[in-house]
C-alpha cells in the first residue's frame, strides 16, 4: 500500500484480487462519517456530482474517499463483468474502516450498483446510489431493482429527472429515500435553458445528501 499525502487531500493505492485500486481521501477536519463512493462504468471519478460531494462535506463532518476501480487504475477503457467489480470494492474496503468511523458505502451508476451488491456483507452503515441505472435505456424489462432493494441498509438514491436510465417515478415503492434532481441526466447535467443552473442541480445533490447523512448520524 502505497500513500501520497497533499494539503487537503491524500491518495493510497489499494492491491485487491481484482488489481490495485485508489483511493483518493478529501479529509474532515472532526469526521463522523466515511462516505466512500465509486465511479461509473463511463468514466472516473472527475465526475461533477463525485467531485461535488467531496468539496461540500468534509466541511460537515464528513470525510470522503472517491475510489478508483483496479481497471480505471490500470488504464484500460472499458469496465470489468459486474463480479469483478464487486471483489475490487470489497478488497479496497478494509483500508476505508482504518478512519474507525461508519462507513456509507456509495457510487455513480455501476459504482451504485456494487455499493448495493455489497453493502450487507460488508456491514456498510448505509448506501448511497447515485444515478442508479434501474435498466439499460429504453429497456425498463431488464430491471436491476432487486439489487437496490436488497442492500440490505439505510439506502438513499439521488436521480436526475431525465435520466435514462431511470426516471425517479420509474423506481419501486421500498426502504429507500427518492431525492430528484430536476431536469438532470444519468451524468447530472441539465440543459442551458432548464430553469436552474448547473450549479443549483448539484447545489440540490449535495444540499439532499448532506442533509440524509446527518440524520444517520
Amino acid at each position: 500500500m502505497s500513500r501520497t499525502t497533499g494539503t487537503t487531500q491524500k491518495t493510497e493505492n489499494v492491491g485487491t484480487d481484482a488489481g490495485e485500486a485508489r483511493i483518493t481521501w478529501f479529509p474532515a477536519k472532526a469526521p463522523r462519517l466515511v462516505l466512500a463512493a465509486g465511479h461509473g462504468a463511463g468514466g472516473g471519478i472527475e465526475a461533477r456530482d463525485l467531485q461535488a460531494l467531496a468539496a461540500a462535506l468534509p466541511g460537515h463532518g464528513v470525510t470522503v474517499a472517491l475510489v478508483e476501480q483496479p481497471w480505471r487504475v490500470a488504464g484500460k477503457k472499458l469496465a470489468p463483468a459486474p463480479r469483478t467489480l464487486d471483489t475490487g470494492w470489497r478488497g479496497l474496503w478494509p483500508a476505508l474502516t482504518v478512519p474507525g468511523l461508519p462507513v456509507v458505502a456509495g457510487g455513480r451508476s455501476a459504482g451504485a450498483r456494487v455499493a448495493c451488491r455489497t453493502a450487507a456483507e460488508l456491514g456498510a452503515h448505509a448506501v448511497l446510489a447515485l444515478s442508479f441505472p434501474l435498466h439499460p435505456p429504453g429497456r425498463p424489462e431488464k430491471s436491476r431493482a432487486d439489487e437496490l432493494l436488497g442492500a440490505g441498509a439505510p439506502t438513499l438514491v439521488v436521480q436526475g429527472g431525465r435520466d435514462p436510465f431511470g426516471r425517479p417515478e420509474e423506481f419501486p415503492p421500498g426502504d429507500h429515500g427518492l431525492v430528484e434532481v430536476p431536469y438532470a441526466d444519468h451524468g447530472f447535467a441539465v440543459p442551458k435553458k432548464a430553469p436552474l443552473t448547473q450549479d443549483q442541480a448539484l447545489e440540490t445533490l449535495t444540499g439532499a445528501v448532506g442533509r440524509w447523512l446527518e440524520g444517520l448520524s
